[in-house]
């Protein structure tokens, strides 16, 4: 039975996952194939090619960060107070997941992403208009155009200490760069950067969305007041979510 495989193969969730992939399949074969990748340690979301994340789906390919059902929380926080013609980017974008949730929770949103590791750019240039997604180090891909006029910097930057990526599942350590991980020693490299910069690239009352982990969380909040933004801190519990927001003052 195939969610004995699956279960056999150390999956948490056989059921759910079976179903997936029997939805995915063309034919027997193709499900045999499918199986068979996931039993190998394959991430079940780049088998059948695709996740949804706050109600949008969104092409998933081999070697590119997978989203998170936590990243929801940052979706959420960032749609709060859009509206049509907003400029927003995801940065460190992975798949551009986050961007694409956003444009479809507030439509008419001006939305462009950025992310340094190619196959991440390949990869949301199918999920977002593919003009606006940039490569590059963070700020430095974005046009210069931009700067001072983002409603929203929505951001899922590596945070797990160089330290504790051995500790991560294998469909992590595995099968996703560690670009998308590392966040340093002590998981704050990136985010200090994301940090530092936000204030110029932000419009007057706008605000950085940053995911982060619980125990980093009171460092990424002080981390956000020395750069002049006010920080607060938002937790779900049903998520394991844990995202600081800082606002510009207008």
């Amino acid at each position: 039975m195939l969610e004995d495989r699956l279960r056999a193969a150390g999956c948490v969730f056989p059921e759910e996952e079976a179903a997936l992939l029997r939805a995915a399949a063309r034919d027997d074969d193709d499900l045999e194939r499918m199986v068979a990748a996931r039993v190998a340690g394959t991430p079940v979301e780049v088998v059948v090619g695709s996740v949804v994340l706050h109600g949008t789906r969104v092409v998933v390919a081999p070697g590119v960060f997978v989203p998170r059902r936590r990243t929801t929380l940052v979706v959420r926080l960032g749609a709060a107070g859009l509206g049509p013609g907003d400029l927003v980017v995801d940065l460190c974008c992975g798949t551009g997941a986050v961007g694409a949730a956003l444009a479809g929770a507030v439509p008419g949103l001006v939305v462009h992403a950025a992310d340094l590791d190619p196959a991440a750019v390949r990869c949301a240039r199918r999920n977002l208009p593919p003009g606006r997604v940039h490569k590059g180090d963070l700020y430095d891909a974005l046009p210069a155009a931009l700067r001072g006029r983002f409603a929203l910097l929505a951001v899922n930057a590596p945070y797990v200490p160089t330290e504790a990526l051995a500790l991560l599942p294998p469909e992590a350590r595995l099968h996703e760069p560690a670009l998308a991980l590392d966040g340093g020693a002590d998981g704050l490299v990136v985010q200090r950067r994301v940090v530092a910069g936000a204030p110029a690239w932000l419009a007057p009352g706008g605000r950085l969305v940053l995911e982060t982990s619980a125990a980093q969380a009171p460092a990424t909040r002080a981390l956000m007041r020395a750069a002049g933004l006010a920080a607060t801190v938002h937790r779900d519990e049903d998520l394991d979510a844990t995202v600081v927001v800082g606002a510009l003052s207008g």
